[in-house]
């Protein structure tokens, strides 16, 4: 499987985090695998899930990708990168399929109830920005223990998620949205501030993505 997801993350640029992505992966895999025809639909479903749970395992393995990324850049530098080298980087990595994370946040966050009630999920989003948070903390040398660590991370992760709202409507200003957050404390609420716009943005969204699909 992990071979079809990478070779569809190119397809995210054109496709999205779509099953669609997913069906045309198999045609551009390194012969002898290649296919002359896309994945079917019970196929995706099998490997990866019905519905947008195949979408979802996409989304995910661009996020493991991110972090491989971060670790790959860190190595590269020849010494300890700051934290906030590593966010820039984790943030330039969206960068080829940032006209697809607004949707793909969204129907991430969607988790309708057994009764089709939409209901907005936050943990995903927290859990993408924690572990982003985390690896640029370790990968930089942090040393903080217990309340500081949890601390440090927390305000990391709100301070991330800030600047990626940011660069889905701002790209071209998100570097420098980055440092004046991490420049300066008192930046901290306006961080949190627009995690609360973030969190507004994907339920505005993901209602969207139910009335769509029929759901509302």
């Amino acid at each position: 499987m992990s071979k079809l997801l990478r070779a569809a993350l190119p397809l995210v640029r054109s496709h999205g985090f779509t099953r669609d992505a997913l069906a045309l992966s198999v045609l551009h895999l390194p012969p002898p695998d290649t296919h002359a025809t896309p994945l079917s639909d019970s196929a995706i479903s099998a490997l990866f899930g019905a519905g947008l749970k195949a979408e979802h395992s996409l989304l995910n393995f661009f996020f493991d990708e991110g972090i491989q990324h971060m670790k790959e850049r860190a190595q590269s530098q020849g010494r300890q990168p700051t934290v906030k080298e590593m966010l820039e980087e984790r943030l330039m990595f969206n960068e080829p399929v940032l006209d697809h994370l607004s949707t793909a946040f969204a129907s991430l966050a969607s988790s309708p109830l057994p009764l089709q009630i939409p209901m907005l999920d936050p943990l995903p989003g927290l859990k993408h920005a924690l572990k982003i948070a985390d690896e640029a903390c370790y990968l930089s040398g942090d040393t903080s223990t217990e309340l500081s660590w949890y601390a440090r991370r927390a305000s990391l992760a709100a301070i991330y998620t800030a600047a990626e709202l940011h660069q889905i409507t701002s790209p071209q200003t998100t570097l420098q949205f980055l440092d004046s957050l991490l420049e300066s404390s008192s930046q901290l609420k306006k961080s949190v501030d627009e995690v609360g716009l973030f969190a507004s943005y994907l339920f505005k969204s993901s209602k969207a993505i139910l009335k769509s699909s029929g759901a509302l």
